[in-house]
């Protein structure tokens, strides 16, 4: 079972492109390349040591360092950027294993008259240019003769103008400026980083009816 927020993006751009734009180091990982990437899929997320930034890939939906092994756990794909810091399930990911997701687009839906039918929109900046959520991502050991599973989950805030008319949460889109404070792994301070997740300026962006 996910909780939906932002349960759908898009990462449509080429290896090379991500490279020039977020800097990190080629591993032997491969870029998931897909216009509709769901909860439960592994896909490519960038973190740092030392100063190096390097790609993953992790299964998104995050679950808990603490979260016993052999028992039923439920995928966490979003966390609120208003608790982050408190809840035991996020806060030891926020104070020392931030992402960043890349991303050219996400999805969310808005309900039609009845109930019954929801119409999806397709959220992007106006440029087209690939940015990158902000995420934090955990280790879990599932069973102790088993190799341990890394997640993520993607940070939401407030929607902004823009993506207010259709639901009232986005996923936090980091200025590119802030993406390098927020990957670093000596600063932990909430202080420091809970102001960079704020909702995206809505002028910045576009919003268009999709097909999925």
């Amino acid at each position: 079972m996910f909780i939906f927020m932002c349960g759908r993006f898009a990462q449509t751009k080429e290896l090379s492109m991500l490279m020039s734009r977020f800097n990190f180091i080629v591993s032997n990982w491969v870029i998931r390349q897909h216009h509709n990437i769901a909860p439960g899929e592994d896909c490519s997320i960038i973190v740092q040591k030392d100063q190096n930034r390097t790609l993953k890939n992790l299964r998104w939906g995050l679950i808990p360092r603490w979260a016993k092994p052999n028992a039923p756990t439920k995928p966490l794909i979003n966390a609120r950027a208003e608790t982050l810091a408190e809840k035991p399930s996020f806060k030891q990911a926020f104070a020392a294993r931030r992402c960043l997701v890349p991303a050219d687009g996400f999805y969310e839906w808005q309900k039609l008259e009845g109930g019954k039918r929801k119409k999806p929109f397709l959220f992007a900046l106006k440029n087209r240019e690939p940015f990158a959520f902000a995420g934090i991502w955990e280790e879990w050991q599932p069973a102790p003769d088993a190799p341990p599973l890394q997640t993520f989950a993607i940070i939401t805030t407030s929607a902004n103008e823009l993506v207010a008319p259709i639901h009232d949460r986005m996923p936090v889109i980091l200025k590119p400026e802030c993406e390098s404070l927020w990957l670093d792994p000596r600063v932990s301070d909430p202080r420091r980083l809970l102001p960079l997740l704020a909702p995206y300026p809505s002028g910045e962006m576009e919003r268009a009816d999709a097909a999925i």
